[in-house]
This record gives C-alpha cells, structure tokens and sequence, in this order.
C-alpha cells in the first residue's frame, strides 16, 4: 500500500536534557523530518528562522524557561577582516581548498577523532565510531558539500567543514580540524574562508549556527564583523553582546505551540494559517 507524506511537516519536542552551554540549564529542540522532493526548500525556508540541519532532521533550539540561542550568520557584504583576522588568513595561504561530494573518508576520520579527544573529549560525539562518521557526513538530501583544507607542500588533510548550500547561502553544519596548529587559528581560518566561498558564489550569508550569549564557547562567533542574529522572529544586526542577555531569563521564550503556529513553510504561510 502506498503511503503520502504529509501536506505540511510534522513538528516534534525532544525530552529535556542538560544544556551543553550553560551551566544548570536544560535544553528542548523543536525538530521536523527533513525529506521528499521538497527537502531543498523545506530547508532554505526554516533555515531562515533560526533552523540547523543534522542530517536529515531540522531543529532549532525551543527551551522552556530559556531562548539565548540564536541562530547566527554573517551578512557578506558587511564583513570586514580584522587585523586578527587578515593574519590568519595571511597564516594559511599555504592551504588548498578543495569542495567534494558529501563522502567520508578514513583521513577524514582520523583527524576527527584527533579533533575530538583534544577539544571535547567529554562531548556527545565522543564516542561517534566511523559508521556514526559516515551517517553524519554522507545522510543528506539537500545540496551538500564537504570542504577539505590540505597542505599545500606537504598534502596533509588538516581542516574538513560539512557545509550546505542555500539558495541565499552556505551553511557550516560541522568543522573539525589539527588540534596540534594552534598559532593557525584554523577554526576561524575555516570560516573566513566560507566567507569568501560565498562572496565567490555571489550568495550573501554564511550561517555559523547558534551563538549563545554568556557562553564562553560560543562567544568567538561575535568577533565576525557584519554579524546577524535571529532574535524576535526576524534577523537583526549584533549589537553589544550583552543586549542579548535578556534572553536567559526564564519568561524570555515563547510557548511551543505559539512557535510552531509562528513558522512559515516554503508557500509562505505560517502554520496557523494552514486549511487542510
């Protein structure tokens, strides 16, 4: 018998977990199946309202008593290099970019474990063995690319990013890269580097996932000139990081029924609008 998917996505809460952000607060994601032939769309639609592909589930953050992630990305045209900045880029010249399908490799593999077991040892993806490594990079059904960083003389992989593309940008689903190059900086060289994919693509946004005011984690994301959040339904520009602490406080967030009535699918209407 042939089932159909449904007209509209079905949106679902996870259980409550120990927010991996901030200390002695627990974290809920809204999230929604990502597939059909209209998973391209689906994507660059919730992408815009504050939504992270991993593979192929959509989610965004939906806490009860907190809302201080922020979905956030960089506006292109309105980024300038810092001084910081130019040298790192000035560090790694001697990098090849090179953008390939959506396929892991063993190399690849390798230095995500060696990425891991320096800087989040104690993380959910400490224990991802390569089959978990695979699913991660390869279950895609939108437009994917895997961004690999090898040095120019020696051939050495040192950086990969999981980046998609959207129809208004390109999308930093996960980086990873040598522990053992501090002075390179390679984590912000990767970003700065899809800054200028992007430019060179002619697309105007690169999303950097969500930053999380009081974070010490998240807190180089503000540091990227031309910075935009998504606060209140609408993307604005970053400001002082400390206008943001608002969004701690446990009467900053919306009820769950409120948020998904409040999401707009690709023909532009948001759910409450929806006759079925």
């Amino acid at each position: 018998m042939r089932h159909t998917l449904p007209i509209a996505p079905q949106f679902y809460v996870t259980a409550p977990q120990p927010c991996p952000y901030l200390e002695g607060r627990m974290e809920r994601k809204l999230f929604t199946a990502l597939q059909g032939d209209g998973a391209q769309r689906l994507n660059d639609t919730l992408s815009k309202q504050g939504f992270r592909r991993s593979q192929n589930v959509l989610y965004r953050p939906s806490c009860a008593d907190c809302a201080a992630c922020l979905s956030a990305r960089v506006n292109v045209e309105n980024f300038t290099a810092s001084r910081s900045q130019r040298r790192t880029i000035r560090r790694n010249r001697h990098l090849d970019r090179r953008a390939t399908s959506p396929w892991a490799t063993e190399e690849q593999y390798a230095l995500f474990r060696e990425y891991l077991e320096d800087r989040h040892a104690n993380g959910g993806m400490a224990d991802m063995d390569t089959f978990e490594f695979a699913a991660m990079i390869e279950e895609t059904p939108i437009r994917t690319r895997v961004v690999e960083y090898a040095d120019g003389e020696t051939g050495e992989l040192v950086a990969v990013c999981l980046t998609d593309v959207f129809d208004d940008g390109v999308s930093m689903v996960y980086s990873f890269y040598d522990p053992n190059r501090p002075r390179d900086s390679l984590g912000t060289y990767i970003i700065l580097d899809h800054i200028d994919i992007a430019r060179e693509a002619g697309l105007p946004y690169v999303y950097l996932g969500y930053w999380v005011p009081g974070s010490a984690k998240m807190g180089y994301k503000a540091a990227f000139s031309g910075l935009e959040v998504y606060s209140g339904g609408e993307w604005q520009p970053m400001r002082d990081p400390a206008d943001f602490e608002s969004h701690r406080h446990p009467l900053s967030n919306d009820p769950i029924a409120e948020q998904v009535a409040n999401i707009a699918l690709p023909d532009g209407k948001p759910l409450r609008n929806r006759k079925y």
